[in-house]
């Protein structure tokens, strides 16, 4: 596999007619995959690492993504995006956090999590809610945005293309942000499991640090992966595959079953929708 996505990024590069590629670079274990095999198939020369922290990022996913750049010898730039959100009036969605300790944000985060929606994930791919969990919608929605922005924005300057990082769990749920970290020009791990990233980072020597940190968009101090699906990785990958591959689900829990179905359902939909044109009404 490792070989084959090497040659596929080689290959895509140069279809595109690009010098090289831009990673966003988070310190999670998906940008550490992707900007690997990008070193591998293009030369560190070619590769450019962009750090894109704001206010709520966790301080060890910038010090891991800077750790990763310089592990790899690639230029890299950190460009903090909390101008600009601030700029837009993000910030003011929500009570100020500044002299707030990180363990009361988190208990603030949990309490709203908890309050706002029987179901957060679900209502997240539904585009509905109280006014404030909208409000919470596009405070986290708008960071992947601006983030593009300034991914193509590094890309167009060197003549290189964006990379992505979305994992096939991630694009079959719907955990990612439309026109957001979707909006990219080569998605070389998108036909991988998240589990399956994972024993590629291994194959890579992608630091333990990031292997062992618990997967998060880093976008909302404490919320993780696992908390938005309402299980591990591991089982939600188990049932994933069964289902794509129409084998037996008798042995699984009934209820995770029918909560994948339904994220499964709800994520075609988040998928699917297009700007609604005169022809289409």
């Amino acid at each position: 596999m490792r070989k084959e996505l090497i040659t596929f990024l080689k290959k895509a590069v140069e279809k595109l007619n690009r010098r090289g590629a831009v990673v966003g670079v988070s310190g999670g274990i998906d940008s550490a995959v992707v900007i690997n095999l990008c070193v591998e198939a293009l030369g560190n020369d070619r590769v450019f690492g962009l750090i894109l922290p704001e206010r709520d990022s966790s301080k060890d996913s910038v010090k891991d993504a800077i750790s990763l750049c310089k592990q790899l010898k690639i230029d890299y730039q950190i460009r903090s995006i909390t101008p600009i959100l601030r700029k837009i009036g993000v910030y003011k969605l929500f009570p100020p956090r500044l002299f707030f300790p990180e363990s009361v944000v988190r208990k603030y985060v949990m309490n709203k999590w908890s309050s706002l929606s029987k179901d957060p994930f679900f209502d997240d791919l539904r585009n509905i809610g109280t006014e404030e969990f909208l409000k919470g919608l596009a405070y986290y929605r708008i960071k992947h945005r601006v983030r593009m922005c300034f991914l193509y924005f590094e890309a167009e300057k060197r003549g290189y293309a964006v990379v992505g990082t979305t994992n096939k769990t991630e694009y079959l749920t719907g955990l990612y942000v439309k026109w957001g970290d979707e909006s990219v020009d080569i998605e070389p791990i998108m036909h991988l499991y998240k589990t399956q990233v994972y024993e590629l980072a291994k194959e890579l020597d992608v630091p333990e640090k990031i292997l062992k940190k618990p997967p998060s968009p880093d976008l909302i101090p404490g919320v993780t992966d696992e908390m938005a699906f309402g299980m591990s990785y591991a089982e939600l990958d188990r049932i994933l595959m069964k289902m794509v591959e129409g084998k037996d689900l008798s042995g699984e829990d009934k209820r995770r079953v029918e909560r994948v179905r339904t994220i499964l359902k709800l994520a075609k939909t988040y998928r699917q929708s297009l700007p609604i044109t005169f022809d289409r009404i």
